[in-house]
This record gives structure tokens, C-alpha cells and sequence, in this order.
């Protein structure tokens, strides 16, 4: 982008970002940007002939190198399964560890803390005509890297009504400097059928597991939430939120205050920042239909969350992706590769390269 080009729409969408949300219903679709990227798709095999099933988490390991990202036990669901659902992969592409079977229903946010350790929520609850699911679901669990369960949030098989320290369909989860620990709780803003009494909101804990707070409630008003389906923190000790049944990006200082928001990033699935406040977006959603978010394209955005504006597109319908399917989750390793959870279309991990 042109010098010109950038002022002017850092002038447009920080207008936007200090003024009304109103503003950003006129921003238009950003389908445009370049993709300085080269991406291939079966880049990661897991071992033993077994097939990627549903992905979306993802993040980097400690050394800026492996990645762990989850599989949904070769299905979309780990339910009746003793499969290992978290991988870690190697810089070829090999997975050389592999933990938490028989722990959850649906594993769908990953975060690695700066000790090395593996959160996981478990998204979804037990099915009563299952008996495979009882007792699991609707929590947080903290993983040792060798697969040891160091702290559970909520309660396996009980959801929470937001009003206390049990989860409900958790998505996300991320911790800060100080071990705090910030989970974006509720699957189920997006749907239809949603109400007020639809839990979306972020729940603060301590190191420890104990409730600190929670904020946001079912909404689409400053600091309302429709499904908070990722979470990160930037460099200034920010939580951005992927608000994705809102279309924008939510920004919260680490007490719960509502700072802005930014809707340039396209309809949010998975979120990763890097310690320059870059920030790429994946989007996952916004073809399925005509209605979740109209005329923009899934893929990967990547921008910078100082001025909000939009760099370069990922096209998520690139030939490295199964058709109809685009990622639902990223993050990106110390060379600046870039990582891309397919959730569907057989689930896959796409890599994508600097040219």
C-alpha cells in the first residue's frame, strides 16, 4: 500500500475506531489487499495413516519453532475416541508428541503459555443421548507438555449460566505476564436463536483457577459480545477479542474497560499477534452464506492493531485449501511462517511462506 493510500485510511478507520461504532457498517468489504504468501496445503502428516479431522487451534511453542495445533480425533468430535487430540509438529512438518486423549468432547482453542504449557478448552457439553459424553465438556484444562492435567476451569460436564465460575461452551483462552487467565466463554452468541440470556463474555481467573471477573454480555453495543471465539493480548497488555458474531475485533484493557474495536478484519475466527502488534485474522465464515457477512471473502488478514488497517489477504480460497473449507485458526512461528486450521473439508494445516 502506497504511503497516501495508508494515511488516508488510518485517518477513515481510526475516525471510526474513536467516534461509533455506526462508522464501521460503511467500511467496505477489504477483499483487495496483496498476498505476499506461497501456501501448501498437507505440509503436516500426522503418524500412522491417520487423517486430520477438524482443526481450529493452533499456536507456537516456546522456541518459535514447533507448533501444536488440535485434531478433533481424525472426526469433528473426540466423543467414544482415546485418540490424542493435541499434536506438536515439528519445522518439517513431523509430529513428535502427541497428548490429551480421552479428556474432551470438542477441543477448539489452544494457547501455549510462555512456560510451555498446552490450554485447551473443550467447546461443547455432554450429548444425554451419548453416554459416551457424560462428565465431559464446558471447561478449560491446563496440560503439562508430556499430557499431565495441571488445572481444570469449570466443571467437565456442567455448563454455567455466566453468572458464576463454571464455563459454557468455552472457545478461547489465553493467559498474561502474570499468569492470569482470560477465556472467551460462550459458542453460542452467532446462532439465531440466541437471546440476552445467551452467555458471551470473557471470565478472568488467577494463576491459580479462581474466579477474578467476567464482563461483556450477549450483545452487539461497545463491549457486548456475539460468541468471543478467539483471544490474544498485544503488546501494550490489551485483550483483543474476535468477537465473530459481531464482524469486528473487540479491544478490552486486562480489567475488562472497552478501549475500541475495529471491523476491518473481517468476520474474526482465530486471532495471533505478534510482538510487533501485528495481527492476523483468519476468517473462516464469511461465505458460507450471504447473510453472516456480505461481500467479504474468508481468508487470512494481516494488518497492524496500531492504526487497524489491513496489509495483506491470505485468500482462503487458494488452491492449498480443500474446497470450501478456509481457516479457522493462526498463528505464526519465529520465521514468519504463517498457519492455517482448516475445520473443515476433512480438516487440513496449511502452510504459508514469505515469497
Amino acid at each position: 500500500m502506497r504511503l497516501s493510500q495508508r494515511i488516508l485510511s488510518t485517518i477513515l478507520v481510526l475516525a471510526a475506531f474513536t467516534t461509533s461504532t455506526a462508522l464501521f457498517a460503511q467500511l467496505e468489504p477489504i477483499n483487495n489487499r496483496p498476498n505476499p504468501y506461497s501456501s501448501v496445503d498437507g505440509w503436516a502428516q500426522l503418524p500412522d495413516g491417520r487423517e486430520w479431522g477438524s482443526t481450529a487451534g493452533v499456536d507456537i511453542d516456546p522456541d518459535g519453532r514447533h507448533l501444536w495445533a488440535i485434531d478433533r480425533c481424525g472426526s469433528n468430535s473426540c466423543a467414544g475416541s482415546n485418540l490424542d487430540p493435541i499434536v506438536k509438529i515439528d519445522p518439517n512438518g513431523n509430529v513428535v508428541a502427541a497428548i490429551g486423549g480421552g479428556l474432551m468432547l470438542f477441543p477448539h482453542g489452544l494457547h501455549v503459555d510462555r512456560d510451555g504449557n498446552v490450554w485447551v478448552t473443550d467447546g461443547q457439553g455432554p450429548d444425554p443421548a451419548n453416554p459416551a459424553t457424560a462428565g465431559k465438556g464446558h471447561v478449560v484444562y491446563k496440560l503439562s507438555p508430556e499430557g499431565e492435567v495441571l488445572l481444570t476451569l469449570g466443571r467437565p460436564g456442567v455448563a454455567g449460566n455466566g453468572t458464576d465460575a463454571l464455563l459454557e461452551t468455552p472457545c478461547d483462552v489465553v493467559t498474561d505476564a502474570d499468569g492470569n487467565i482470560y477465556v472467551g466463554d460462550g459458542h453460542s452468541g452467532q446462532n439465531p436463536t440466541a437471546t440476552p440470556d445467551t452467555v458471551a463474555r470473557i471470565v478472568k481467573f488467577d494463576r491459580n483457577g479462581n474466579l477474578i471477573k467476567y464482563w461483556g454480555g450477549w450483545g452487539s453495543g461497545p463491549g457486548q459480545l456475539k460468541t468471543p471465539h478467539a483471544v490474544d493480548i498485544d503488546s501494550r497488555n490489551r485483550l483483543v477479542v474476535g468477537d465473530r458474531g459481531n464482524n469486528r475485533l473487540q479491544i478490552f484493557d486486562l480489567n475488562g474497560n472497552y478501549i475500541g474495536e475495529f471491523k476491518s478484519f473481517s468476520r474474526p475466527s482465530g486471532i495471533y499477534i505478534t510482538d510487533d502488534d501485528t495481527i492476523f485474522v483468519a476468517d473462516s465464515e464469511s461465505e458460507f452464506d450471504n447473510t453472516r457477512n456480505p461481500g467479504w471473502e474468508a481468508g487470512i488478514r494481516v494488518g497492524s492493531l496500531l492504526d487497524g488497517i489491513v496489509d495483506y489477504f491470505i485468500d482462503g480460497t487458494v488452491a492449498a485449501y480443500p474446497e470450501g473449507s478456509n481457516p479457522e485458526g493462526v498463528a505464526v512461528d519465529s520465521a514468519g511462517n504463517v498457519f492455517g486450521a482448516v475445520v473443515s473439508g476433512g480438516g487440513a494445516m496449511v502452510k504459508s511462506s514469505r515469497r
